[in-house]
This record gives structure tokens, C-alpha cells and sequence, in this order.
């Protein structure tokens, strides 16, 4: 059994218990979760099952779309409401136009310095494990990629945001930032992941409603990971080719990003490997094979 399923996690529990549950009902050992989600966040957990763990990377680097709410005039040691909250006193309250004018502040390539209470490496230990230790944890910033935030909602003290980020943005320290521009501090109160790629929520099955049958039902194929990469359909000889780790050449005609992995493709449309262009020589170059053989040698 090989796939990739797209889990609706419930509030309450952790990522881990989403593939400890996957994992008895998949009957294999061989899964693992593109995207952590902390325990108060629902929504989008994608589970990668059999040889198709080694495309956990490429569902990661997707795009990730968020709907998180937040309240401010609030504080917290782990930046959402699961920690120590405290209240501020709040002089003047926001205004819906000084936060629409702020948000684009937070767009683009930004800095971004993650909670204490998080899973960043700080000195080659866990920053949460640190954290609860009640150790000073000084956590290194970062870049993050954020595309959009879109304001939903507001009605103080509650402000509802839509976000749309790259692979390790916080949106707990978004939460954050917004609430130290905004004077009156904020704290993380609900979070939904709505899509990662091509997988979404309206899509999603409950974990729930998670069994054997299920499963099988709701395996989408390893090819579902690749569709934010270009492609390139190969032909049965050059299947061959990959099998024993050689080249895929191409026409002069053909041209390919040379900075990202083009996915390569067997005749029936199925994920066949991830190649490198070598412009220079015109050729392929496999750097992950996934046919029958390899994912055999692999399992």
C-alpha cells in the first residue's frame, strides 16, 4: 500500500497521533506527515504512506494557506492561548484601517523570529524543551516567505486573518508581531490549515472516519505531490534508463528550468522519478527513481 492521503486533523491532538492512527490502519510502518500542525490547529495534515515518504519534502515546500484567529490586547509565553495569557491594558482601541494598512508589512520575504515554544533547533536541542524548563531560549531569526494576508474579520478583540506562506513560517509569531505593531500585544486563538498544494480541506477526510477501507479509498497517487513541479512525459525506453539510474537525454526542441526538479513521468502519467536538467548536455539527470524496482528496494 502506497499513497498520499489528505487528513482533516482535529483540534486536541498532536501530528504524531495522526500518523500513530494512520499507521494501524495502513498496517505499515512506513508513514510519516508533510507539515507539522500544533495540537490547537485543525485542518490540512497530508500523510505520506509506503515508499511515498520520500516525497514528504516536496509536499512540505508547497504553498500553505491558513485561517487563523487572533486576540488581541493578550500576551503569551507560547505566542497562542495554550500558554501563560496575559492581559493588557489597552489605551486605544485598533482601528480595522490600522490593521489593513499594517498587514502588507508582513508580506513578502520577512524576518521572522519563531516562538520559544517551538520545534527550532536552538544549540542542537528542541527550543520547546528549553522552554519548559523555564530556560531563557533565545531563538535565532529567520526568513519566511509570506504571500498574502487577507483580513476577514474584525471585531475587537477578535481579529480573523487569511495567510498564505511558504514551508516554516510561524503563524503564531505573525500573530505576535501584528499585536507588538499594533501596541496592545496578540495571541494566537484558533488555527485551520486550508491547503497545501493541491490538497485541501473540502477534500480532507476526518480522521474520524479513518479505516482500512477508507484508506484505500482515499489513497490519492504519489504524482499528487509533484503538481507545483514541471513535468516531462518519458517513454517506456526511457524508463529503462532511470531503472538502472542513467540519464533521460532530450530534443533540442525541449527546455526545462535548470533550478528546481523537473518531475519525470511514465507513459500512463505516473511518477517515475525527479530529474535535474543539464542544459548543456540536454539530458535528465535522475536524482530520485520511484519505479516498481526502486520502491521495491526501498519498502
Amino acid at each position: 500500500m502506497f499513497g498520499l492521503l489528505n487528513i482533516n486533523k482535529p483540534a486536541g491532538v498532536t501530528s504524531r497521533h495522526v500518523v500513530d492512527v494512520v499507521t494501524k490502519a495502513a498496517g505499515t510502518k512506513q508513514v510519516g506527515h508533510a507539515g507539522t500542525l500544533d495540537p490547537l490547529a485543525t485542518g490540512v495534515l497530508v500523510q505520506c504512506v509506503g515508499w511515498t515518504t520520500r516525497l514528504v519534502p516536496l509536499v512540505q515546500q508547497q504553498h500553505k494557506e491558513y485561517r487563523a484567529t487572533f486576540l488581541l490586547g493578550c500576551t503569551s509565553d507560547t505566542d497562542d492561548v495554550t500558554g501563560k495569557v496575559v492581559e493588557n491594558a489597552v489605551d486605544a482601541v485598533p482601528a480595522r484601517s490600522d490593521i489593513a494598512e499594517l498587514l502588507p508589512r508582513f508580506v513578502g520575504r520577512i524576518t521572522q523570529v519563531p516562538p520559544s515554544f517551538s520545534a527550532v533547533l536552538v544549540g542542537g536541542r528542541r527550543a520547546y524543551k528549553l522552554a519548559r524548563r523555564g530556560k531563557k531560549v533565545a531563538v535565532p531569526s529567520r526568513e519566511v516567505d509570506v504571500y498574502r494576508i487577507e483580513l476577514l474579520a474584525y471585531e475587537f478583540p477578535r481579529l480573523e486573518l487569511a495567510i498564505e506562506c511558504g514551508s516554516g513560517t510561524y503563524i503564531r509569531a505573525i500573530g505576535r508581531d501584528i499585536g507588538i505593531a499594533l501596541g496592545c500585544g496578540a495571541v494566537m486563538s484558533d488555527l485551520v490549515r486550508t491547503r497545501i498544494g493541491e490538497f485541501c480541506i473540502e477534500t480532507a477526510l476526518p480522521l474520524a472516519e479513518l479505516w482500512p477501507a477508507t484508506i484505500a479509498e482515499n489513497l490519492l497517487p504519489p504524482v499528487t505531490a509533484v503538481a507545483h513541479l514541471p513535468k516531462r512525459i518519458c517513454t517506456s525506453a526511457d524508463l529503462i534508463e532511470l531503472v538502472f539510474g542513467r540519464s533521460v537525454f532530450c530534443a533540442e526542441s525541449e527546455s526545462f528550468p535548470s533550478d528546481t526538479d523537473i518531475a519525470l513521468l511514465g507513459p500512463n502519467g505516473d511518477l517515475a522519478a525527479l530529474a535535474l536538467f543539464k542544459p548543456d548536455e540536454r539530458r535528465l539527470k535522475p536524482r530520485q527513481v520511484f519505479l516498481p524496482r526502486e520502491a521495491n528496494t526501498q519498502a
